[in-house]
Order: C-alpha cells, then structure tokens, then sequence
C-alpha cells in the first residue's frame, strides 16, 4: 500500500515536472519572438538613414565595401543560409523582380546583394551553396558573408530586426532600397511580393539622378522610364506609347482651337475692313439747317 502511494505520488511529481516544463518553454519562445510593431516602427524609422561602408567578403573569399556600390541605386536582402521556408521565398521573390527590373532599367541601372545575418554559420561557402541551391546565380548580385560587426551594423542602419528563436531566428522579412548615394529609399515587406513594388521606387531613383550626361541619351532614359509600364498579363514591363497619343491629342485640340480663333479673328477683321469701305463708298445726305 505504502508502496502504490509513493508510485502515485513519483507520478503526480513527473507530471507537475513536465507541465512546469512546458510553460517555461512556451514563456521563453514567446519571450523569443520578435514584436511586429516594435520591428515594423524601427523598419519605418531607418528611411533616410546614411548607410556606413560596412566590410564583407564575397564566395571568393574577396573584401567588398558598400562604398564599391555608390553611385547607383542597391537592393539589400538579408537572410540565413540554414532558413528553409522564409528566406529563400524572399530571395525568390527578389530575383524575380530583378530578372524584370533589369529587363525594364537595364542590366547595369542597379546593384543587388544578400548578406547573411548568422555571422557565425554564415561563412562565404555557405553562402555561395545557399545561392546555388536556390538557383540564385544571377550575375551582378553578390552573396555576402561578415563579422558581428559588419552584419549588425548594417542591420542596424537598414531597419532589419532578428533575434534567436528555438526554430533559427525570429527576424523582418524585408527587403531594403539604397539610394546612389547610400542612404536607406525604401523598404519592401513580405516574403513574396510583385515586381511592381521593386520596380517603382528604382524608377523614382533612376529619374532623379539620370547615369547618361549626354542630353539626347538622358532625354531618352526619362521618357523610357515614364513610359514602362507593369503588364499584370504578361508579367513584365513593356513600353507605352499612351503619353505620346496623349501629348498628340493634346497638339491637335490646340491646333484645331487655334484655328478656329484665328479664323473667327480673320472673319471679323474682313468683315469689319468691308463695313469700312461701304461707309466710305455711301454717299452722304445733306442735313437741313
């Protein structure tokens, strides 16, 4: 008897054990998790923000500053090689906005880069591996390893929230556009999204600081640039000829107004030059005193 009583209370005792357990890992995960609004507020709160000339090494082991992309705009995402779900759909959703943004801008109006935030797993071979399994080999973009100090400095200066959390890491998913001259444009949220939210603000760059200074060329890339257009059917960019049916519609009511102002004054004007010749021509009647 005394022996199923101390069985029953071993039991009670494992049991309150696992419960207790179990809270205190459902507190610490929840004390994990990243608060949406809190990163959302620091993500807004970067716009405008100059971005330092961080140091990173590409897969072949070279040092790449940031300062080597000033002068054109820079598409920032930053990911962890050992994510499986949310990363690489970031990174997906990315290349195919830059396979259409370069279609639409050209290949060379832009620069991309990921950068991977675990700075202690994220090594340049295992960024190079994470860019080959994803299909991720688009020349011109660059996968980028750093120390601490690189990752969370440029974390910092872009808005990117990520903390540790029980699956890998709780972080932003969120894509970041730099300005030629190193200061934080846009951000872009969202694991996947349309070309469209990529495209635009790169326009909006490219129009305020034109690459060409010929005046011929730049005249062209302005107009080219107001009228490419996002095709949600076809999924690319194409050009619109709606602005010059538009500005030749514009030309012609002008033309046909104006003709018909001057006719109007011409009419009037001989009209008036024949009264003045009748007047002459009429003989006066004597007045009587």
């Amino acid at each position: 008897m005394a022996r199923d009583e101390a069985s029953g209370w071993l039991r009670t005792l494992i049991g309150i054990g696992l419960v207790a357990s179990f809270a205190v890992g459902h507190a610490a995960a929840a004390a994990a998790a990243l608060d949406a609004d809190t990163a959302l507020e620091a993500s807004k709160a970067a716009i405008g923000r100059p971005v330092s000339d961080y140091a990173f090494v590409n897969p072949l082991n070279r040092t790449v500053h940031l300062s080597d992309f000033r002068g054109r705009p820079l598409v920032v995402n930053m990911v962890y090689t050992a994510c499986s779900d949310i990363c690489p759909t970031v990174s997906q959703s990315l290349a195919d906005a830059v396979a259409i943004a370069r279609d639409a801008l050209g290949r060379d109006s832009f620069a991309v880069i990921t950068v991977g935030f675990d700075a202690r797993r994220d090594t340049p071979e295992r960024m190079r591996a994470y860019a080959r399994s994803h299909g991720l080999s688009v020349e011109g973009w660059e996968f980028l390893s750093g120390p601490a100090d690189s990752v969370d400095g440029l974390a910092n200066a872009i808005g990117f929230q990520y903390i540790p959390g029980p699956q890998g890491f709780d972080h932003v998913a969120q894509t970041t556009v730099i300005d030629a001259g190193g200061r934080v444009y846009r951000q872009i949220y969202g694991a996947a999204f349309e070309p469209p939210v990529l495209v635009e603000p790169l326009k909006e760059l490219l129009w305020g600081t034109p690459t060409s200074t010929n005046a011929a060329s730049t005249l062209f890339d302005r107009i080219r640039l107001i009228c490419t257009v996002y095709d949600p059917a076809s999924g690319r960019y194409r050009f619109s000829y709606a602005i010059f049916i538009s500005i030749g519609l514009s030309g012609l009511t002008l033309i046909v107004v104006g003709w018909i102002i001057v006719r109007a004054w011409w009419r009037a004007r001989r009209n008036g030059t024949a009264w003045t010749k009748l007047k002459k021509l009429t003989p006066r009647t004597p007045s009587h005193s």
